[in-house]
């Protein structure tokens, strides 16, 4: 399925603008709940740093150019390096260079949000005080949350409205997945650690990574690894849960091609129904029995080959069309 070159110009920006705002405001809640959470940890656990790197996926760039992962590399490297495509401040200027190409289609509150996060992020210090970094990502994270919700208050719940939404949940259930796997396997220091406070401590940090904290308890009460993994992996009421994401995912699919449910037209729509249809079947014991991180580490492949579908279905131009439309700007991502 190929849309014609305009409309996948304008589809692709909008999917990118989606993503990168959720990117942006999820290294700002890892980063700042990873501060707080040093402050209850004993000095020795320095290698949480090492972990939100590792959540981010640029573990072997990172050590290429900063080498130890201390608070002030990790930091510089996921908030203000401008060589790192997935910083905050690269996240918000190539969501705000898509907006720009798409601004007779989103609304001008949406425009004028995102150009404002541009700016005030821009303007603030590379180096910035340790004592104002809680406050600078909590601020990250508000920008983020009112760009979500002007974008859904403000703009027509249309197909440019769905492919920004499509590009946000795929993003969410993607990060849900990488802080879910690097807690499981990669943050706790040592086996003598488990079931101790300071397992508490990290297992409620990667809740309130994804603000499921509060939601968990009322639900589950006591901390529960079992049951947190359940909770982020499979609950369909948390806006943050992989299964709700993907189900959203899915919805908004089917909705731009105007599929009935439960079939499909296009290479995502099957993948994404597949993935959509095998966790509504699959019980959390036996994810856990099999080998959590196994699941989330095929769950990640397979959401990146729904990307690279969606994008060869809406996205790419083909050779022929692009003769005709030489010259014209396609976007950036």
């Amino acid at each position: 399925m190929n849309a014609n070159p305009l409309l996948s110009r304008v589809a692709d920006s909008l999917y990118w603008i989606g993503r990168y705002i959720e990117r942006a405001d999820n290294v700002a809640r890892f980063a700042g709940v990873n501060l707080q959470m040093m402050l209850d940890l004993p000095a020795e656990s320095a290698g949480q740093w090492q972990a939100l790197v590792a959540t981010s996926g640029d573990n072997q760039v990172f050590h290429e150019r900063y080498g130890a992962a201390t608070q002030e590399n990790v930091i510089r490297f996921l908030v203000f390096d401008r060589e790192n495509p997935n910083s905050i401040a690269v996240c918000v200027n190539v969501a705000r260079e898509n907006a720009r190409s798409v601004r007779d289609t989103v609304s001008s509150e949406m425009w004028e949000q995102v150009n404002r996060m541009y700016l005030w992020i821009n303007a603030s210090p590379s180096r910035l005080q340790a004592d104002a970094l809680p406050e600078f990502f909590q601020r990250v994270r508000m920008e983020c949350h009112l760009f979500q919700g002007l974008t859904d208050g403000t703009m027509s719940h249309n197909e440019a409205w769905n492919f920004l939404r499509l590009g946000r949940k795929l993003e969410r259930a993607d990060k849900t997945s990488r802080i879910l796997d690097v807690k499981y396997y990669m943050l706790l220091p040592s086996v003598a650690d488990i079931g101790t406070p300071y397992d508490d401590v990290q297992w409620s940090a990667v809740l309130k990574s994804v603000s499921g904290f509060e939601m968990y308890r009322k639900r589950f009460g006591l901390i529960s690894p079992d049951r947190i993994v359940e909770f982020l992996l499979m609950d369909r009421e948390f806006p943050r849960a992989i299964h709700y994401c993907i189900n959203c995912a899915d919805e908004c699919l089917h909705a731009i091609t105007g599929t009935p449910a439960g079939s499909f037209s296009c290479a995502s729509e099957q993948r994404l129904g597949l993935l959509r249809s095998e966790l509504h079947y699959t019980h959390t014991k036996s994810i856990l029995a099999s080998g959590l991180h196994e699941f989330l580490d095929a769950l990640q492949v397979r959401m990146n080959r729904i990307d690279t579908a969606i994008l060869e279905d809406f996205f790419e131009v083909r050779q022929d069309v692009m003769v005709a439309v030489r010259g014209m700007d396609f976007g950036q991502r």
